[in-house]
């Protein structure tokens, strides 16, 4: 989990290299990294994409890249085209699926210029970048230093489909090198908006173009008047081997998510092996559905900074050799506070790590129709289902059920899950294939109030977020959930 903000954070990369003219690359890929994303229709106004080019041979890389991209040679064995996309992206831009062909994130690559957190006044001169990224288009990073980040004003386009989901991955991955633990092989991505947040300096009030903060683990701002503001869409995006920690307390994530608002959409997003933390809201109004975390070494949900928003149906599971918490869901002691809301999510946990719900830093904390699981096997934190760490912190729990040797780490803990309605403190877990629903999950009598917690919400009539065998929306596009599908 990262530190309460009011800090500046600042990065130091080695020299990123130029956009070289396509066609004039290596024959093997130059250090630091790579990366590579599918996209979405392309915006209106922006330049066409590039003309299709003839196939590969099969199994062999394509024989050059796309018109703005850098041909830096090949990967996977000299099965793949690596292109590089270009340092600062600016207007238009899009990454054709193309065969034989991964696309390189090499250094930081950004997004737009940052144009303020005034979204009736943007910065002058500052220039918007659009990223479309098509279905079934892999991106890569090679080493730490290499992540995306989309600036304020700017948007990212990543939709996949279930069948063609876009990929963010490792280098190593792509050369067959990962295994079970291999966490922290690149950076991640970071996106920043212009939404509320509540780590305003001195005075400044949350919701003014004023109240602005640095984002963790890279150099740019977040925060701004627009809880309506989009920075796009993420769909069928899948996040792997990611997140790398900076300095201490100054870590990328799988994804960070900062002060971006809720014109933003994020459904079926799987992160797998960050280092960090799977997802990051700092402050903002994002809403979120259909969400997997799989294998995250810290937490696999965090928040700080005032996030306002909603979440509904999720898997978490951790693996075996690492993961801290669950959920750690902060804020920092002013208003407005932090208010994430849960509804359908499962948690299964190792037995080893923190609590598997902490709540702290005057958080106020919402969980619905909600499954939290973890082994006996473990000592102290490694044992309990929920935490929540001072006075100012809150929680509301109704429909969940818990199965874990503790439940409660202490006396507060357990009288705010006891002040909610058919919670189940001391449950037996009888899920299936690891996170599907079974006889004791579907016992529990769902909330029935969701659409007046969050207009976000869909009334459903179960708890957990897999209902049985039938319920099926994780299945295709994502990976080391089913002994069939190892990532």
């Amino acid at each position: 989990m990262a530190a309460n903000n009011y800090r500046t954070l600042l990065m130091t990369f080695g020299t990123v290299l130029a956009l070289s003219a396509c066609g004039n690359g290596a024959d093997r890929v130059a250090d630091p990294g790579e990366g590579a994303f599918p996209p979405p229709p392309p915006p209106s106004g922006g330049n066409p994409p590039p003309p299709p080019t003839d196939p590969p041979p099969t199994g062999g890389p394509a024989a050059d890249c796309p018109t703005g991209f850098s041909n830096i040679g090949t990967v996977a064995d000299g099965t793949l085209r690596a292109c590089r996309l270009p340092e600062t992206i600016v207007g238009n831009v899009v990454v054709p699926r193309r065969d034989g062909t991964a696309y390189a994130i090499s250094g930081r690559v950004t997004v737009g210029e940052d144009q303020g957190g005034d979204a009736g006044n943007p910065n002058a001169g500052a220039q918007e970048g659009v990223l479309t990224i098509e279905p079934g288009v892999t991106l890569y990073g090679s080493s730490g230093a290499d992540f995306l980040v989309v600036n304020r004003g700017s948007e990212i386009y990543a939709e996949g489909e279930a069948d063609a989901p876009i990929v963010f991955t490792a280098r190593q991955s792509l050369e067959g090198e990962t295994n079970a633990d291999s966490i922290g092989l690149w950076g991640g991505v970071v996106i920043l908006g212009r939404a509320p947040i509540n780590a305003c300096p001195g005075e400044t009030v949350s919701g003014t173009p004023e109240c602005q903060e640095q984002v963790e683990g890279a150099d740019g701002f977040y925060g701004g008047n627009s809880p309506t503001d989009s920075s796009g869409m993420l769909r069928y995006v899948r996040v792997m081997h990611s997140g790398f920690e900076i300095s201490t307390n100054n870590e990328l994530n799988g994804i960070t998510l900062a002060g971006v608002g809720n014109g933003t959409i994020v459904e079926y997003v799987q992160v797998h092996n960050s280092s960090d933390d799977g997802i990051e809201w700092f402050g903002g109004t994002v809403n979120a559905r259909y969400l997997v975390f799989t294998g995250n070494d810290d937490d696999s949900l965090d928040t700080d900074t005032g996030w306002n928003g909603a979440l509904q149906f999720g898997i978490v599971t951790q693996r075996e050799g690492g993961g801290d918490r669950m959920n750690e869901w902060s804020s920092i002691r002013r208003e407005p506070f932090s208010n994430p809301k849960v509804a359908n999510f499962t948690y299964v946990g190792r037995a080893g790590g923190g609590s598997a719900i902490t709540l702290n830093s005057g958080t106020q904390a919402e969980f619905y129709n909600t499954v939290v699981t973890r082994p006996a096997g473990g000592t102290g934190a490694a044992l309990q289902c929920l935490q929540i760490d001072d006075e100012n912190t809150t929680g509301t729990f109704h429909s969940v059920h818990f199965s874990c040797p503790v439940p409660f780490a202490d006396q507060r803990a357990e009288d705010a899950f006891g002040a909610g309605s058919n919670n189940v403190a001391e449950g037996t877990s009888t899920l299936t294939d690891g996170f599907v629903n079974g006889a004791e999950e579907n016992a529990v009598p769902a909330y029935e109030g969701l659409l007046q917690i969050s207009n976000f919400f869909q009334q459903v009539d179960y708890i957990g977020g897999v209902r049985d065998a039938n319920d099926t929306w994780w299945q295709g596009w994502t990976c080391g959930l089913t002994a069939d599908t190892p990532c």
